[in-house]
């Protein structure tokens, strides 16, 4: 009786044996049946195969709502539509052959299916061709999307030709705009149009679109044609758009596409009126029926509402909070609407109450830190932030900083913010832990290595913001160092003054010293290795006169690098300081009145006080007149006849100088020149008095101030021999 294997061979055929071959005509062999496989069983690879020309690659830009964009972005038009270069697919197709080792009823069956495949694919490419020809403005969008293709690219068309462009797609989509923007390739045609538009073009988009808005800006795509009305707009258009959003405002700013376009509205273009109305509607339903027709002008201010109608405060209250709270759990933290409403909620809510307690475990509710972090670099948002910092306790503040810190570089981008900085500000004057302090911001503000330290720091004292961080602990709020600018910032620091009373231990002044103990390393460090950088500049030099008066420690190598800058002929000039980019050609600090401001301080030894008339020496003394003399030495005339010549006169009147009498006898061998000196016209009042005769000339007026002529410097030191 038979096997089984044996019956199971009979069954499936004996296979013929073949005549030996090479082992390479083996593998040939077995590669031609591996690429023998059907189409059928791999459409794909079918459609790889078929021969065609290859298709020009287009540029693709996401969408954008950029002015100077040469094109207005988004997917390739050329996506959408049929390849019309595509040649018929070969007669000749890898059919399989029963020399690849198949029966040739296989073979055969193999060969049917890849022709069923072809035609079912060319049927399906023919019903998507007569589907898109059904559509209604077929014709017309397909010849606007051949414009727009045509005018994305700027640069590469003559202007003629583009000027001729934009009058045809104008006669296209005048009339039937609406049909064009909802559409996510369609609306790039009419975010062109705006951008080649005159001005009556664009308004006549902007009537011809009215109604729409609301709908538009919850679309992906047609939000940023909304954005480019704006801004390319003018009032009128404006006043257009914006209040289509009114009365729908608690859903647009929940909604995923409208929400950032509502913040833009907001932020950007909307006045004052407009951002009143927009704001109100966070404080309930009631606001925004209310508002509906109402022309006379309106307050978003919560306090002046509340004022006029107390009874009403809880459901506005409850209703702003909710709010608030619904956009914080769903990460939409970034929206300088919220942050307006959260500082309206902040200064309304009742101190020492649940209100307060709750609000601040909101805004530390977030885990990932967003919340905060997008807080600090707006306006509203950093006064919130300096409020949390001095309701909080201890834990809160921690937390609060410890949100900052852990993200890399985020300090330092806060030190040099308009608004951010404020907040770096507050939390030196309301943390009672000062170490905690000096170790979470310090290291991350000036950097952790060594060599990047110095950089950070000449940086830092030639910005306005940041380097307000680095002197506020030797200068205080001192008009010097915050000019009518940031005058905000002393604001919000009063604020605080208020409220840490309740909230902080320990006393202002020791916290002071404190942290300005703990910063002083640095910034003599900086000092001592970019004395020349600082000094070339009007804050740099402010930078270094009060780090040297204000700091603790070890200011001897420091003091000996400022004194190297006075060294050679102040009257040459010198190559251009690589301290900020695009600096100017720099002088000797001899030739530049903050480079004199700063020696004459440093000589005196401490700050002028203008109640006394007096200077209020620092301790320990400075000594600066016996380390810079050795420097001027060889041009002390020079000094005492040019424009600094002040900075000498410290030198005979300091009174700790221990070579005053060896000045005075240079000064007495070459008193001519300073004579000539205190009697001539300088190069500055040269200037200033034609400045005056210009005017006069001009007004038919002679000017009635009178100037002194002669350098005062050396008038005085004539004096003193």
């Amino acid at each position: 009786m038979p096997s089984a294997t044996t019956t199971k061979s009979a069954m499936a055929g004996v296979k013929r044996k073949s005549a030996p071959v090479k082992e390479g005509k083996v593998k040939e062999r077995k590669k031609l049946k591996t690429e023998s496989k059907s189409k059928s069983e791999s459409k794909f690879e079918n459609k790889a195969k078929s021969k065609a020309k290859p298709v020009k690659k287009v540029e693709t830009s996401e969408d954008s709502d950029e002015l100077d964009s040469d094109d207005d972005g988004g997917v390739p038009l050329t996506a959408f539509e049929d390849n019309e270069d595509v040649e018929e697919e070969s007669e000749e197709e890898d059919i399989p052959k029963v020399a690849d080792g198949l029966h040739p009823d296989r073979a055969k069956a193999v060969s049917t299916n890849s022709q069923s495949s072809k035609e079912a694919h060319a049927k399906q490419k023919q019903l998507a061709q007569e589907r898109k020809a059904a559509k209604p403005l077929a014709d017309q969008l397909a010849r606007t999307k051949k414009i727009w293709e045509r005018l994305r690219r700027k640069s590469h068309v003559p202007k003629d030709e583009r000027k001729a462009l934009v009058t045809e797609l104008f006669e296209i989509i005048t009339g039937r705009i609406k049909d064009f923007v909802l559409k996510h390739d369609s609306v790039r045609v009419v975010q062109t149009a705006i951008k080649y538009a005159n001005p009556e073009q664009k308004k006549m988009i902007a009537k011809e679109l009215a109604g729409t808005y609301r709908q538009l800006a919850e679309s992906r795509y047609a939000k940023f044609l909304i954005g480019k009305l704006l801004v390319q707009g003018d009032d009128e258009i404006r006043d257009t758009i914006v209040p289509e959003f009114f009365g729908h405002v608690r859903r647009l700013i929940k909604h995923p596409e409208a929400s950032w376009i509502l913040d833009d509205v907001y932020r950007g273009v909307a006045t004052k009126q407009q951002k009143a109305i927009i704001l109100r509607e966070w404080y309930g339903a009631e606001f925004v029926l209310f508002q509906k027709g109402k022309s006379e002008k309106v307050t978003g201010d919560l306090s002046e509402i509340l004022a006029e109608e107390p009874g009403k405060r809880a459901p506005i209250m409850r209703s702003l909070q909710e709010l608030i709270n619904h956009l914080i759990q769903k990460k939409m933290t970034g929206f300088t609407l919220l942050h307006d409403a959260m500082l309206q909620y902040f200064l309304n809510a009742k101190p020492g109450t649940e209100e307060i307690t709750e609000y601040l475990e909101i805004i530390k509710g977030d885990e990932e830190g967003d919340l905060l972090k997008n807080l600090a670099f707006t306006k509203s948002g950093s006064r919130v932030v300096c409020l949390a910092f001095a309701y909080g306790t201890a834990k809160d503040r921690k937390q609060i900083l410890k949100t900052y810190k852990d993200t890399k570089d985020l300090i330092q981008a806060m030190a040099t913010d308009a608004s951010a900085h404020v907040v770096l500000l507050t939390a030196y004057e309301v943390i009672d832990d000062t170490v905690l302090t000096s170790k979470s911001i310090f290291p991350e503000l000036l950097s952790k290595d060594a060599d990047t330290q110095t950089k950070t720091v000449v940086s830092f004292a030639n910005d306005l913001h940041a380097r307000t961080i680095l002197l506020y602990l030797f200068q205080g709020r001192s008009k010097a160092l915050f000019p009518p600018s940031l005058s905000s910032d002393l604001e919000i620091l009063a604020e605080v003054d208020t409220v840490r009373t309740a909230t902080s231990k320990k006393d202002p002044e020791v916290r002071r010293k404190e942290l300005a103990k703990a910063l002083s390393p640095y910034l003599l460090k900086a000092i001592e290795s970019a004395a020349s950088e600082l000094v070339a500049w009007s804050f740099g030099a402010q930078f270094v006169t009060e780090v040297m008066f204000g700091a603790e420690g070890d200011k001897s190598a420091a003091l000996q690098a400022i004194a190297e800058t006075a060294t050679g002929d102040p009257t040459v000039q010198l190559e251009a300081t690589e301290a900020v980019e695009d600096a100017p050609p720099a002088s000797h600090i001899g030739s530049s009145q903050f480079g004199g401001r700063l020696l004459k301080s440093l000589i005196a030894g401490g700050r002028f006080d203008s109640k006394t008339k007096s200077i209020i020496p620092v301790v320990p003394a400075l000594d600066f007149a016996d380390i810079v003399y050795p420097n001027i030495k060889d041009y002390i005339i020079e000094w005492a006849t040019g424009p600094n010549s002040f900075v000498v006169l410290s030198l005979v009147e300091s009174g700790n100088f221990s070579k005053k009498d060896e000045v005075l006898k240079t000064l007495k061998s070459e008193k001519k020149k300073l004579q000539k000196a205190a009697s001539e016209e300088t190069a500055e009042q040269k200037v200033k008095r034609e400045e005056d005769e210009k005017i006069a000339k001009d007004t038919g007026k002679k000017s009635k101030f009178v100037r002194e002529i002669g350098n005062k410097g050396s008038k005085l030191l004539l004096e003193k021999l």
